[in-house]
């Protein structure tokens, strides 16, 4: 199953500067990338005994709950996202430069969750202390950054047809839509909390983001379910119609499930 073809064109003729090499083997930057994925994979189940162990609250803003999930969720979207932008028509130097700042974000956001978990300390929109205050603040100004490197890859997945097998480019461009939501509902989780501590309601602070939380975490995975989905189905002896049904069928049991998400928030907000 090869790269698909856009009507009239190549592989290797309308956008050869701008695809990526598709080799047997991965970019260092890649390497990168799924190496340091995995390690913040392990810490986050490594944080997960430790709460076996250890217990506490699961819930809340102290919890071993935050560097487990943190870790995971950062972890599998750092490898998902170096994978699926192999597919992307985006030049190889820029897409090196953005795959190690989102690596090395990722690294800090788990970094500030779990230091601030291990202090028994809320990590985000904590400012009790000058440390907390520049710790919360190190997170924010990290998932800004995440924003301006996620965005870029999405808008490439619109701007040109991604490549990769059938129905990858159908899954690319629906799970970075998808992906916008989570940076959003995110974003709004930090704007309503950094609100709320500012007129001094710290507690609800910690509190106000349990909403947006649902929808948060399942917008944030479609660019790695998705995919994962069209290159599981181009493995498959299937019809090509059959297949495509499945995909579309898939997207909209994502979306679905956003959008039922999204009105659970909004009637809980």
């Amino acid at each position: 199953m090869g790269i698909e073809r856009l009507p009239g064109t190549s592989t290797t003729g309308a956008f050869p500067s701008l695809l990526p090499e598709r080799r047997s083997g991965t970019r260092p930057v890649e390497r990168l990338c799924h190496a340091t994925g995995v390690f913040l994979v392990l810490s986050g189940l490594v944080h997960l005994m430790v709460f076996l162990v250890d217990g506490g609250p699961w819930d809340g803003p102290v919890s071993w709950r935050k560097p487990f999930t943190f870790g995971l969720s950062f972890g599998l979207t750092l490898i998902a996202v170096a994978w699926v932008t192999s597919y992307l028509r985006v030049g190889a130097r820029l897409r090196t430069v953005l795959l190690a700042v989102f690596a090395a974000d990722c690294v800090v956001e788990v970094a500030g969750i779990t230091l601030q978990a291990w202090r028994r300390v809320p990590s985000h929109l904590n400012t009790e202390t000058p440390f907390d205050t520049a710790v919360a603040m190190t997170l924010a100004l990290g998932g800004a950054v995440l924003v301006v490197v996620l965005s870029t890859f999405a808008a490439a997945a619109f701007r040109h047809r991604p490549g990769g097998p059938l129905g990858m480019a159908l899954a690319l461009r629906s799970g970075f839509a998808i992906l916008i939501v989570a940076l959003l509902s995110g974003a709004a989780m930090i704007a309503r909390g950094t609100v709320l501590s500012r007129t001094g309601h710290q507690q609800a602070a910690y509190h106000c983001t349990a909403p947006l939380k649902p929808l948060h975490g399942v917008s944030l995975h479609a660019v790695l379910v998705l995919p994962a989905l069209a290159w599981l189905l181009s493995r498959t002896s299937w019809r090509e119609a059959t297949r495509q049904r499945v995909m579309y069928a898939a997207v909209g049991g994502y979306a679905a499930a956003v959008l039922g998400a999204g009105i659970w928030a909004a009637l809980s907000w």
